[in-house]
């Protein structure tokens, strides 16, 4: 993998260099590409190929996963994601800018020089405070993980240029809640750094990461190995031994209260150390350590060159990303009102470098016009409906009324029009209207047919039959008499 180039995308993260590499994993550096040109360089951690296909292997590495999600502390590194791609699974976890402490010590001693020590007290407080929230951690149901790291050493602990130490690599963590089960009386963990029950496979507890704590801090206070040896079974051979020094007679800066504090953390019997990671953090923390900037200062100072190189592969990574496109499923068209145009977010990966196109911005006043538009579909109130559909009825009805019963004259009744007749009731309150018809059944003349019998006519080709007269409307005019007259209008 080329410098600052990404090797392949596995989901929305481009993988580049690596950062570290352990006996199980290696740590990468890569970037998370989010929408709207949103990227942030984070740590992808992935399986050495050997154990990648291993379901005892891939089953650990998901422990260590849901382990972390349940931790929620500033001294513990956080797991952002877990993503599995090509038969492989990556944790995705927040990129610490800084160097792990064994780093920092190795470059510190090869100089012939040693840790401050109110750094180095800085340092394991914090390193503490993260355990001791490891410890405390809570399952979904609330209950009580007891988890227990089992690898704390200098490897582990990353020290970040803001002045802040995190707690890392939970992989071998024993926890309740753990899918995989060390199988037999396997021992896990660094020999130089284990605590005696948990050398001899017994049930370990908490204490066993104070113990582990302990001989980091001795180890950085005094400026060499507390159980050196060449091989694993030299160093096991010292500590069943036991013969351990204060660190103040290889540091005469070291204060007595100092070397009990660091003597209890290494005792052997578990009964007789600190119960608690925080209540050995809180004995240092009343020594006093150096604050976040001192150590952040000497951190850089420390890693200048190793920070300078990382610095320069995220530049060039970040630099990579931005300019070019991402492989992702391609979004729908989004059309913008100032250019008019359709854009897609599309995504291609080519010569093992990552592209990103940024997708177009949508700007306050798009979305509120959007917001506010009416909606594209008109719906009619129903009560407009009903008023409408009653004048269209009462139309047709009018129609149809008007075309069945207009007053049909023929030639003799133009020639001679009907004379008007009047009436007149017995009494001004009864008015009985005498009606001349232009069809009287007096002279015999046959019925006009209805509407039907008319559409069967005009079906049949036949000539219409003569409409029904209608009856001519009386007007009333009122007299001084106490008689009502009556006149009635002639047929138009």
């Amino acid at each position: 993998m080329g410098l600052g180039r990404a090797g392949r995308v596995i989901g929305r993260y481009a993988l580049f260099d690596a950062l570290a590499k352990g006996g199980m994993a290696t740590v990468h550096f890569g970037r998370l590409l989010g929408p709207e040109g949103f990227a942030r360089t984070v740590a992808i951690k992935r399986l050495h190929p050997p154990y990648a296909t291993d379901p005892e292997f891939v089953s650990m590495f998901l422990d260590e996963a849901r382990m972390c999600a349940r931790i929620r502390h500033p001294n513990v590194v956080p797991t952002l994601d877990v993503v599995a791609k090509g038969g492989e699974v990556f944790l995705v976890m927040e990129y610490v800018h800084g160097e792990s402490l064994g780093q920092l010590a190795k470059t510190v001693w090869a100089r012939g020089e040693k840790i401050p020590w109110r750094v180095a007290l800085s340092i394991l407080s914090g390193t503490l405070h993260g355990l001791h929230a490891a410890h405390e951690a809570k399952d979904e149901r609330g209950k009580h993980m007891s988890l227990v790291h089992r690898d704390v050493s200098p490897q582990n602990i990353l020290v970040g240029v803001d002045g802040m130490a995190r707690v890392a690599d939970f992989g071998i963590a024993k926890a309740t809640c753990r899918m995989h089960v060390t199988r037999g009386t396997a021992v896990k963990g660094k020999v130089g750094y284990m605590a005696p029950e948990q050398l001899a496979a017994e049930n370990i507890t908490r204490q066993a990461d104070v113990y582990g704590a302990a001989v980091v801090l001795w180890e950085s206070l005094a400026g060499r190995r507390l159980f050196e040896g060449s091989k694993d079974a030299i160093i096991l051979a010292r500590m069943i031994a036991g013969d351990v020094m204060p660190p103040s007679t290889l540091n005469n800066l070291i204060s007595p209260e100092l070397d009990a504090i660091v003597m209890r953390g290494l005792h052997r019997n578990p009964e007789e150390r600190y119960r608690t990671a925080k209540e050995f953090a809180n004995a240092l923390d009343r020594v006093g350590g150096a604050g976040p900037s001192e150590v952040g200062e000497w951190v850089e100072r420390t890693a200048a060159h190793s920070l300078e190189r990382r610095a320069s592969h995220v530049g060039i990574a970040e630099l990579d990303v931005s300019e070019q496109t991402v492989t992702a499923p391609t979004a729908p068209s989004l059309s913008t009102s100032d250019s008019g145009r359709s854009r897609d977010e599309s995504a291609s990966q080519s010569g093992g470098s990552v592209q990103y196109v940024r997708p177009p911005m949508k700007s306050v006043h798009d979305v509120a016009s959007k917001s506010n538009a009416p909606n594209d579909k008109w719906r009619p109130h129903p009560f407009a409906l009903a008023v409408v559909g009653a004048a269209a009825l009462t139309t047709i009805s009018m129609w149809a009324l008007s075309r069945g019963r207009a007053p049909q004259v023929d030639d003799a009744a133009a020639a001679s029009p009907q004379p008007v007749k009047e009436a007149t009731s017995a009494t001004s309150d009864a008015v009985t209207p005498l009606v001349t018809s232009a069809s009287s059944p007096a002279t015999g003349s046959a019925s006009a047919p209805g509407p039907l019998d008319a559409k069967s006519a005009w079906s049949t080709g036949g000539a219409l039959p003569p409409r029904r007269p209608l009856p001519v409307v009386p007007t009333v005019s009122a007299s001084a008499s106490s008689k009502s007259r009556i006149d009635l209008g002639s047929r138009q």
